[in-house]
Order: C-alpha cells, then sequence, then structure tokens
C-alpha cells in the first residue's frame, strides 16, 4: 500500500469552485473564505502571497515574509487565515498608496471567475482552487505544511498544468467534472514534490517509510490497522530481532510501534464517527478493538473527549488547524 496514496485519498476541491482571474496592475486579491488548503498556479505572470497572522490586521504570518509565485510554480496555503495575492507586496494589503483590495469568498458564487471562457490573456493569470479537508487522516500529514508552500513545476507535473490550462478554455461536456479531477490532481502532484524537498519537515513517521527496518512495519499497520499486531510479528515483517526492531522503530519514528499503532486507530476511527449509521462498537471492531469500553478509554486518553461527546460536538473536532504541531 502507498501510504501517501492512502493519506489524501479523501481530498478534494470545495465543491466545484475554482477561480480564475485576469489582473491588471495595480491588483490584489484577499481571499477570506477560510479553506483548509488555497491551491494557486499562475498560468501568466506572476504574484506574491502575503499570509495574514490571523487575527484581521494585515500581519504577515510565517516567516514574516512575503512569498514570490511565478509562472511554472503552484504555492499551496494553509487555511484558516486570510491571505492576499499581490502583484506589488509593498501595497499589496490595502495600506500603502494606491492599494485597492479586491475579496474573494468562494461562497459567493460565479463572481469569483470574471474572467470569460476564452479570455486568458493578460500580465497576469491566476488559477485557484480551495480545498476543505474535514477528514483525520489526510490532515496527519497536512497539518505539518508551512503557512505558503511554493513549489516549481517537476518533470511529472508539467504535463498536467499544461492540459488544464488548455481545458479551461474549452466548452465541452463534463467540462467543469474534469477540471475539478485536474485540479485535485495538481493538488496532490504538489504536495507530493514539496515533501519530496530538502527544506520540507514532513513527520517522523513519513520519513521512516523508506526505512529498510520501520517501514516494512509502518506499511503493515497501516494496511491492518484492526490486526493484533505485535512487536514481536512486527520485528518478524522487518526481518530483525524485536529488540533490534523496537529501537530503530522508537529512533525513527519518535514513538514506540505499539503508541503509533492505537495514534493510527485512532485517527481511523476519528473519521468513522462522522458516519452516524455506525455505532461506537462497530466502530471499535473496525479498528482492532473486541469491545466498546477499552476502545472508548483509548480514544479519549488520546483524543481527550469520549468518542460520544466528539460525535455529538462538531467543535470538539476541530474544524480547521489554526497551528502546525510538531511532526
Amino acid at each position: 500500500m502507498d501510504v501517501f496514496d492512502e493519506l489524501l485519498r479523501g481530498v478534494r476541491g470545495k465543491g466545484a469552485l475554482f477561480g480564475r482571474s485576469v489582473l491588471w496592475p495595480p491588483w490584489s486579491l484577499r481571499f477570506t473564505d477560510g479553506a483548509y488548503l488555497t491551491l494557486c498556479v499562475p498560468l501568466c505572470g506572476e504574484g506574491w502571497i502575503i499570509p495574514e497572522d490571523g487575527n484581521g490586521d494585515g500581519g504577515r504570518g510565517g516567516d514574516g515574509t512575503a512569498r514570490r509565485v511565478r509562472v511554472g510554480e503552484a504555492a499551496i496555503v494553509r487555511g484558516p487565515a486570510p491571505f492576499v495575492f499581490t502583484d506589488d507586496p509593498a501595497t499589496g494589503t490595502g495600506t500603502g498608496p494606491g492599494a485597492s483590495v479586491r475579496e474573494v469568498r468562494w461562497d459567493a458564487g460565479p463572481g469569483n471567475d470574471p474572467a470569460p471562457a476564452d479570455e486568458l490573456t493578460g500580465p497576469t493569470v491566476l488559477l485557484a482552487a480551495a480545498f476543505d479537508v474535514h477528514a483525520e487522516v489526510p490532515r496527519r500529514l497536512l497539518r505539518v505544511l508551512p503557512p505558503v508552500l511554493v513549489v516549481p513545476d517537476e518533470e511529472d507535473c508539467s504535463p498536467l498544468r499544461d492540459y488544464l490550462e488548455a481545458q479551461i478554455g474549452r466548452v465541452r461536456p463534463g467540462r467543469q467534472i474534469v477540471l475539478d479531477r485536474l485540479l485535485d490532481w495538481l493538488l496532490v502532484c504538489t504536495l507530493r514534490d514539496w515533501f519530496d524537498r530538502p527544506e520540507a519537515a514532513p513527520p517522523m513517521w513519513y520519513r521512516a517509510l523508506g526505512d529498510e527496518v520501520a517501514g516494512p512495519a509502518l506499511r503493515a499497520m497501516h494496511e491492518e490497522p484492526a490486526h493484533p499486531w505485535t512487536t514481536a510479528e512486527l520485528a518478524a515483517r522487518a526481518g530483525v530481532s524485536r529488540t533490534t526492531f523496537a529501537k530503530r522503530f522508537t529512533e525513527l519514528v519518535g514513538e514506540g510501534p505499539v503508541a503509533y499503532l492505537t495514534e493510527w486507530r485512532m485517527t481511523l476511527a476519528a473519521d468513522l464517527l462522522s458516519r452516524q449509521e455506525l455505532t461506537v462498537a462497530a466502530v471499535a471492531r473496525r479498528v482492532g478493538y473486541a469491545d466498546a469500553f477499552g476502545f472508548s478509554a483509548a480514544f479519549k486518553r488520546v483524543r481527550g473527549v469520549s468518542p460520544s461527546a466528539y460525535r455529538r460536538e462538531p467543535a470538539v473536532r476541530g474544524e480547521l488547524d489554526r497551528e502546525a504541531p510538531a511532526g
């Protein structure tokens, strides 16, 4: 099983909502919809992304600097704080002379796509798409992303961008569903390239997937989370002694195999609890617990609330992460 594929399988664009803007200077777009992730792809020209600090005062987030995005690059902005995409970082927040900021909200309807389908020429043409991520499984990887990341096109993503640009200007049956899937694909392609870059800081377990000792055990736990795994059985999968396996796994992952398995099971359980047709006992069985009592105790220990409270109160689930915890 490809763990990266498994983690991002459920990430989809925010409905069928994406925006294409032909921009003439001076211009600034302020995105205020609070999406979990926003993909920004200049089809022509370039711009600067200025993330806000979440306090609504226009302060810059992350390392305090604006990030430049050119043609041939893709940027991903992690929400929910607003951000600005502008031609001039000195005036882009609306504070300098001649500054003018247009707000963009994905729930505002078709007005977010002001350019006619056949108009794709101008100093800057920006394609943007919003992605809401409510499931805990993909968040387990995505919450470590920086406020803004910029990735140049790699060889495997360039043809996808070219095909996407060609589809935007064509009106054919199924056009919207094709665009939606292409944008999903481009997001995952960009994330994959980012995690392969030296400046990326993925969680420890993600890097450990490539290890010859820890990797087979991690993949086994992801493939069969309900299996009653023991340290000895996982060590056998890795082809090493129990002592060697436990030491190597803990060094690379930052916790022992039993603790990792428990946390992974509770991540899966959090998503299963959103399905109202499943009882707590049914969820328990799906993640390897024989009874609801043992499962509930483990879930509360890891998540801080009982399964019933987690299911009953959406606010408990933390619909959006405002900070990225250490990996």
